[in-house]
């Protein structure tokens, strides 16, 4: 299943297009080292990949509310990675006990990411070496990637928060699902609020479809060639 080339085939997985969008430009000058199958929203992958590349935004990292069992399941996955900027070590090992081959953070140059994707290639279990305190880590300030919002100033947290409103979830349901303090996530919602105009969170689960918060529904894309 896994290529004999000395490139990794990798697939992106995530709910949110723009998401998925934002991993391959990260690629795209290293196509010597990594080629992105496809992209996906909620699909099987169409063909053998070494990895696919399971971003979390707006997504519980120990998949209970995720699509990470079934990209575990498919035979045409050799190995999954979870690429994260929660770095708390209950999130991680959560992520670990699902049963991926690795958690790795957003915080790396695309460099050190793809270095963590030959590892887990090769055959390795990766996690990150120093886990944050638990906390809030540093999410605004992602290295990699892109999310829902950001052109309206959403930091990538305040992006992820609003994208668990839009769907529906409770403050509290946010918290256990980031593994964020309650007064965290409060402060993240004031703080977003503040940046998209909006004074309650009926305005703001407005504001989060019409800005691409929503999950897209099923798809899947193929990069251009």
């Amino acid at each position: 299943m896994i290529s004999d080339d000395r490139r990794i085939l990798v697939a992106l997985v995530n709910d949110y297009e723009v998401v998925v969008k934002g991993l391959g430009r990260m690629f795209e000058s290293h196509s010597d080292e990594v080629e992105v199958v496809e992209y996906n929203v909620k699909t099987s992958v169409s063909r053998p990949v070494d990895i696919a590349l399971f971003d979390t935004f707006a997504q519980s990292p120990d998949g209970a509310s995720s699509h990470i069992d079934d990209v575990l399941a498919d035979p045409d996955v050799a190995r999954v990675v979870l690429y994260s900027w929660n770095l708390d070590p209950d999130a991680v090992a959560a992520g670990m006990d699902r049963g991926v081959h690795g958690y790795v953070s957003k915080t790396l140059s695309t460099a050190e990411l793809i270095e963590q994707l030959r590892r887990v290639k090769s055959g390795e279990y990766v996690v990150p070496d120093a886990p944050a305190p638990p906390g809030d880590g540093d999410a605004d300030s992602p290295t990699n990637g892109d999310w829902p919002g950001r052109e309206a100033g959403l930091t990538a947290r305040e992006s992820e928060i609003i994208a668990l409103i839009t769907t529906g979830l409770s403050n509290n349901d946010i918290a256990r699902q980031t593994y964020l303090s309650i007064n965290s996530v409060k402060s993240y919602i004031r703080s977003a609020y503040r940046r998209m105009g909006v004074s309650s969170r009926s305005q703001a689960v407005l504001w989060g479809v019409q800005h691409g918060l929503a999950p897209q529904a099923p798809e899947r894309q193929h990069p251009a060639r």
